[in-house]
């Protein structure tokens, strides 16, 4: 099974980006978790060029085509998901009843130095997806106080329970 991680940060030493490095490094036998880094590279979504999209427009879709699943990691910003990421997922999106994220599974996580682990922008970046068509998996991970589970790059320490995960029932780090 391959995964294509998208990390919604731009940021070079990005929480989220390292998250998704985590999720690569435990991943099983058997299952390879790719990194996508082209984010910055994609051009604010224009419909007069979705039939002919730009090259790393392309290259994203392609990526996503040739993937089983997609692992989407996302930051939260004054309360909502980045722009650079939901404007991927609009390219992703096109066009209308075809586009890439039709019947493509996917899960979102997110993480933030806030007490809620980005769950609004996680919650926008589900509803994107499945507007699109994808298969978004119920359960989500969030990362609160990403701040202080992350040392030079990495992932570290043990689980902790959000308030909101844990009224679901759901672990998260």
């Amino acid at each position: 099974m391959r995964i294509l991680a998208i990390s919604g940060s731009l940021r070079r030493d990005s929480y989220n980006t390292a998250l998704l490095r985590a999720a690569r490094d435990i991943a099983p036998a058997g299952v390879a978790v790719e990194l996508y880094d082209g984010l910055a590279a994609i051009p604010a979504f224009n419909e007069d060029l979705e039939g002919d999209p730009p090259a790393a427009v392309a290259d994203l879709r392609g990526r996503i085509a040739e993937a089983d699943a997609l692992l989407v990691a996302t930051p939260e910003y004054n309360g909502s998901a980045p722009g650079a990421l939901k404007n991927a997922l609009d390219w992703a999106s096109r066009p209308r009843g075809a586009g890439v994220l039709i019947a493509k599974p996917a899960a979102v996580i997110g993480a933030s130095p806030s007490s809620f682990g980005a769950q609004w922008a996680q919650e926008q970046i589900r509803r994107a997806l499945m507007l699109s068509g994808a298969m978004v998996v119920d359960p989500e991970l969030a990362v609160p106080k990403v701040n202080e589970k992350v040392v030079d790059g990495e992932l570290v320490g043990q689980p902790t329970p959000s308030r909101r995960s844990r009224r679901k029932g759901r672990s998260v780090l």
